[in-house]
């Protein structure tokens, strides 16, 4: 009787709380998981896939894989930012507020990272701000958790060629 008595009265706590047909709230991020609308999810990720199958354009892509003596993680993630892909068959093309930005996945001393760059030929660089947004908008892009720190290419405080932040995709 318990086993029965228990999920029941634990449902009908839950629902009670909100029409159980409303999914909205934790969890529920829209249809198939996509942002309720164009504006919410620009506002939060600070740019918008230029097709709605990002993640799975990115597994259809070629991973590289590296190897580097390098133990410090910003120099890991310089060499995952420096054979990340520019050109469309190598990386999967994302739009951002001011420019086009290329999407791609390395993988580093077995660490799979992935990389957001300028494209080949592009003579701007990325704001520095685009990293955070870069890492907010992670799991949307690629399906994967961010599995740590967003690293940039270079030293300067104003603008980047690349970012790129290790993945968590267990």
């Amino acid at each position: 009787m318990k086993k029965i008595l228990l999920p029941a009265l634990a449902f009908v706590t839950l629902s009670a709380c909100e029409d159980i047909w409303n999914r909205e709230g934790v969890g529920f991020t829209g249809i198939d998981g996509e942002p309720r609308t164009i504006v919410e999810s620009r506002e939060a990720a600070g740019f918008v896939a230029s097709r709605d199958s990002v993640p799975a354009e990115l597994a259809g892509l070629t991973t590289p894989q590296l190897l580097t003596e390098e133990t410090d993680p910003a120099k890991v993630a310089g060499v995952a930012i420096d054979n990340g892909g520019r050109v469309p068959g190598q990386a999967v093309e994302i739009g951002g507020d001011r420019q086009t930005l290329m999407l791609s996945t390395v993988s580093v001393n077995n660490v799979l990272y992935a990389v957001l760059r300028t494209p080949e030929g592009a003579a701007d660089r990325m704001d520095v701000s685009t990293g955070p947004q870069f890492a907010a908008s992670i799991p949307r892009l690629t399906g994967c958790l961010i599995g740590g720190n967003v690293y940039q290419k270079g030293t300067s405080s104003l603008r980047t060629s690349g970012f790129a932040a290790p993945l968590n995709c267990r």
